[in-house]
């Protein structure tokens, strides 16, 4: 559907004025990221870089060569749109198997005509050879704690080893009864060497807070799946063999909230409080910034209260959303948050501002602790020229522009025009489209609203969300909304690959299974996915009346 001539002029003015904003040459710009900072002696870590110069070639890995030993070298291409222009970025990797321990520096690397930065990686003796060691798969978990609080945040480690290279499979993690069990981040997969035989680890996962005191026993996870087979199974067989692994149940003992604590409760291992940024003096009626971090062990970014500042002196305080970084550090989650907030002086003076407090519970101590920041005394100097503040009535002269409530600052012409010529544009447009059903002659005039507006029944939406994935997402996404694509959703690839007619589809498919769990060519997959369904999913005629398989749907989800 297409706006009618009326709405066309809006959107020209719109679009001649966006024009007009400079917009900054995009440079070439490279970085590099470590998908893991602490491995053993026997593991290995993912090497990223990734650099935003199409053409180049692959970085030179030599002087990684004396504390490590390379391999898995991968390599694809992303292009995005970004402020109206179109940008490549090309994503290298290798696998990195450290040489001694210790804490090894990646020194910087050059790639194209911009370099990363220097990168350290902590490796620590090799782990103990877990008690399943030797066969095709097994599981193991870890808990960060045997002991912990109602409601204390504990880090839960699934790790998935197998030694044949998968065909397909399924991973399965049975919520426990009596606490909350959420998946944390993306899965991580590195090699690890165990007793002369090379197997690759999934490791996935999840934040564990539990809902009421006692024991709690967290279910063993579950995982079967299909690899590669061997002469035999190749020649009398399907070339595959089934795998099957149990993991054993975790158990937690959880205690009550203690009497007294301090209330809101929160239980950590540890809490820190760090002014990043603070002014040395301030102007009447100028915004001055005050950057304040939080560093909390043992506790998810939802859990920790909003950092606060108060002010004594008369100023007004505009605080920004908190920034949240999570992550898992030895097992267990930790997080920072970041919030900056804007002060305007009214007055000159002295101005105080109160340090945040927060109180919290040690859980390794069993006692309360309080994490605080020393107040700040700002001089706050008069104001200048017309800008010049009564320190009387507390209120500062207002530079040119248009005031509009509830705005601390007035906005110039330009940026209020901008919105209200965007503002036309919208409601032109949804004139438009609501007058066009009328004049189309009523063939879908008639259409009832739920299913006019069910995103979830129709194809196109899926399609779209389809191609979303193709274009940002990372695998599993795309996985996920291949599978939506049918109607009810296939539960996992092979099911959907059952049901399709399509042997392009189907090989589309395969090629993503093998680039998620068997070490395929991710550009690749992406690739023969957006070929086969550009024009959507082609069905068996009989796909309602399918008889289920003999074995479940066998890939990791």
């Amino acid at each position: 559907m297409y706006p009618t001539r009326t709405g066309i002029v809006p959107l020209v003015c719109l679009l001649a004025l966006l024009a007009c904003w400079p917009v900054a040459a995009v440079q070439a710009q490279a970085r590099a990221w470590l998908d893991r900072e602490r491995i053993a002696l026997d593991e290995t870590a993912t090497l990223n870089v990734e650099t935003t110069e199409a053409g180049v070639a692959a970085p030179d890995w030599s002087a990684l060569e004396g504390d490590f030993r390379l391999s898995g070298h991968t390599s694809s291409r992303q292009v995005e749109i970004v402020n109206g222009r179109s940008q490549a970025r090309v994503l290298f990797a290798v696998a990195l198997s450290p040489r001694r321990t210790g804490a090894l520096v990646i020194p910087p690397l050059r790639v194209g005509s911009a370099s990363t930065g220097p990168l350290t990686v902590t490796v620590g003796a090799a782990d103990a050879t877990p008690a399943r060691a030797g066969d095709p798969a097994f599981i193991e978990s870890e808990l960060d704690a045997d002991r912990a609080y109602v409601q204390q945040a504990i880090g839960y480690v699934l790790r998935l080893y197998y030694a044949t290279p998968l065909i397909s499979g399924e991973l399965e993690q049975p919520a426990p009864d009596g606490a909350a069990l959420q998946r944390i981040g993306n899965d991580v997969q590195y090699n690890r060497d165990i007793g002369g035989r090379r197997y690759t680890v999934v490791e996935r996962r999840f934040l564990l807070v539990p809902e009421r005191s006692g024991t709690l026993a967290v279910p063993g996870a579950r995982f079967t799946g299909r690899g590669t087979g061997n002469f035999f199974d190749d020649l009398f067989r399907d070339g595959s063999r089934l795998l099957r692994a149990d993991g054993a149940p975790r158990f937690l003992d959880v205690r009550p909230v203690p009497d007294g604590a301090p209330q809101p409760w929160l239980p950590l291992r540890g809490l820190q409080l760090k002014y990043l940024s603070t002014p040395q003096q301030a102007r009447a009626g100028e915004a001055v910034e005050i950057v304040v971090e939080a560093r909390a062990d043992g506790a998810s970014g939802s859990q920790l209260p909003a950092l606060e500042l108060t002010v004594d002196g008369g100023a007004q305080v505009f605080p920004e959303p908190p920034e949240v970084e999570e992550g898992f550090d030895q097992g267990r989650p930790v997080v920072r948050v970041t919030r900056q907030f804007s002060i305007v002086p009214a007055r000159a003076g002295t101005l105080t501002v109160r340090g945040p407090r927060q109180a919290w519970w040690d859980v390794g101590a069993d006692a309360a602790r309080v994490a605080e920041l020393p107040d700040l005394a700002v001089d706050v100097a008069p104001g200048q020229g017309a800008a010049a503040v009564v320190p009387d009535a507390g209120v500062r002269n207002v530079p040119p522009g248009i005031r509009v409530p509830g705005v601390q600052e007035p906005i110039g012409f330009w940026p209020l025009a901008t919105v209200v010529f965007a503002l036309l544009w919208l409601l032109t447009l949804g004139w438009a489209l609501q007058r066009r059903p009328h004049a189309s002659g009523g063939a879908h005039a008639d259409v009832p609203d739920a299913v006019a507006t069910g995103a979830s029944t129709d194809p196109r939406m899926r399609m779209r969300a389809l191609r979303d994935a193709l274009q940002a997402g990372d695998l599993h996404a795309i996985a996920d909304a291949l599978c939506a694509l049918a109607q009810p959703p296939a539960e996992g690839l092979d099911a959907l690959a059952r049901r399709l007619a399509d042997p392009q589809q189907r090989d589309a498919i395969d090629q993503l299974q093998r680039a998620r769990w068997a070490g395929g060519d991710a550009s690749s997959a992406r690739a023969a996915v957006r070929s086969a369904f550009r024009e959507g999913p082609r069905w068996h005629d009989a796909d309602a009346h399918e008889e289920p398989p003999v074995l479940p749907p066998l890939y990791p989800r």
